[in-house]
């Protein structure tokens, strides 16, 4: 294959990853929204551990469905390739399902229970779905590691601006649309940012040409022989379980990012605006140089010495309001985004594809889908732990409702998740 990834190809697959919108809805708002603090002018919809049993349901349906859509993808085969017609078939029911999260029943703690349930596993279905082929297509169309490094590259661009989007626009959308009511301004929003999220599927989806580029291959082996390949490789798995803890610590603290603006800091909803810009903003500024010191180091000195800052920074976050000034907040925040430039965007898929294409060839089957889909299982399983202990922390000490220590003690859990990656991916051989 001497296809050469045309400038076009690689913008317009980096466009595709606008599921990040609804993914951010999810990290930011949920829990913000079934369990919402005292000055929002929302009503608690369920009480802390329902919201996390319910969640943790839906996480379960999810994590079953990552691998199994990553295999089924290596072994279809379409005139539009092998990840291309998932994204298609799976993009507007992501959306749909987003905005019916923001539509629960309000009749009955069990009623909201049981819709919540059932809302989030269809919600992560077809987030699995859309995301693990979307991911898949880099060791699929890229045919060596500086291509697949630019795929990921304009990949974390365009989620970075899809990511700040949905955390930048939210406090605008509410005000605007809600016009003093805060429950139709959150809808509103969500309805919003659920079509731009299906709008920006499309450029992938019609944009990206994957015949062109991709071998045609397809797996050939059954799914419990290609699981057994992949957890041969000790590298593989320290990967995922450095990817894991990562995870569980930046979704936490992803989630207490309004929490902080408001209750730590004591800023209104527009502040939220301002963080995200000051977090996404500086992540953005560091893509480039953080791309060339890949081709320079590889990536592992570069998630090691990103891990570190986000242990340091996170324990930092406890002395905003006390010992630091509350506007300081502003600063570590804006500072969070330099390690989470690599890890949270360029590192994941660009490190998988080099481990995916190794494993392939190494055993001559075409298995990037399944890499990309129990890595999928992985990340679901980081949501899962931190969706599950989230609500329980929070209302640490507060009666049943979000309080100061709880949201301290939050960024305390994210240090430590940042400690366990980092002793993964010591261990982890580039």
């Amino acid at each position: 294959m001497n296809n050469k990834i045309s400038l076009k190809t690689q913008i317009f697959y980096g466009a595709g990853v606008s599921y990040a919108i609804v993914d951010q809805i999810f990290a930011q708002w949920i829990l913000y929204f079934y369990l919402p603090p005292e000055s929002s002018g929302l009503i608690r919809i369920l009480p802390p551990i329902l919201l996390s049993l319910a969640l943790g349901i839906s996480r379960i349906v999810d994590i079953i469905t990552d691998p199994l859509v990553g295999y089924i993808s290596d072994k279809v085969s379409t005139r539009w390739g092998r990840r291309i017609p998932f994204i298609a078939f799976g993009t507007i029911p992501l959306s749909l399902s987003t905005i019916a999260f923001f539509y629960p029943p309000m009749s009955s703690d069990g009623l909201n229970f049981l819709y919540l349930a059932v809302v989030g596993s269809i919600f992560f279905s077809f987030y699995t779905i859309v995301g693990g082929p979307y991911n898949a297509l880099i060791p699929e169309i890229g045919r060596n590691s500086d291509e697949r490094l630019a795929l990921s590259t304009w990949q974390s661009v365009f989620r970075l601006i899809y990511s700040g989007m949905a955390m930048i626009t939210p406090g605008i959308l509410i005000k605007y649309l809600g016009d003093g009511n805060t429950l139709v301004g959150i809808r509103g929003m969500v309805i919003v940012l659920s079509i731009l999220s299906s709008l920006g599927a499309c450029f992938t989806i019609f944009g990206v040409n994957e015949k062109k580029y991709s071998l045609n291959k397809v797996s050939k082996i059954e799914f419990k022989e290609t699981v057994k390949i992949l957890f041969k490789e000790k590298y593989f798995i320290n990967y995922l379980l450095g990817l894991l803890f990562f995870f569980v610590g930046f979704n936490s603290l992803r989630a207490i990012m309004n929490y902080y603006v408001e209750d730590i800091m004591g800023y209104g909803k527009g502040s939220i605006t301002v963080v995200s810009i000051l977090l996404f903003g500086v992540a953005g500024l560091f893509f480039y140089p953080i791309t060339k010191l890949s081709k320079k180091y590889g990536y592992k000195k570069l998630m090691i010495t990103s891990l570190i800052l986000l242990i340091i920074l996170s324990t930092t976050l406890c002395f905003v309001g006390n010992i630091f000034s509350k506007k300081s907040g502003f600063f570590i925040f804006g500072l969070l985004g330099i390690p989470v430039s690599g890890a949270a965007f360029i590192f994941p898929p660009a490190m998988l594809s080099e481990i995916s294409v190794k494993i392939s060839e190494k055993n001559n089957q075409s298995i990037e889908g399944i890499c990309f889909g129990i890595q999928g299982f992985f990340l679901k399983l980081a949501f899962m732990i931190s969706i599950i202990i989230l609500p329980i922390i929070l209302s640490f000490k507060g009666n049943g409702l979000v309080g100061k220590i709880g949201i301290y003690s939050t960024s305390l859990f994210s240090a430590f998740s940042f400690l366990v990656a980092l002793i993964f991916y010591i261990k982890y051989e580039e």
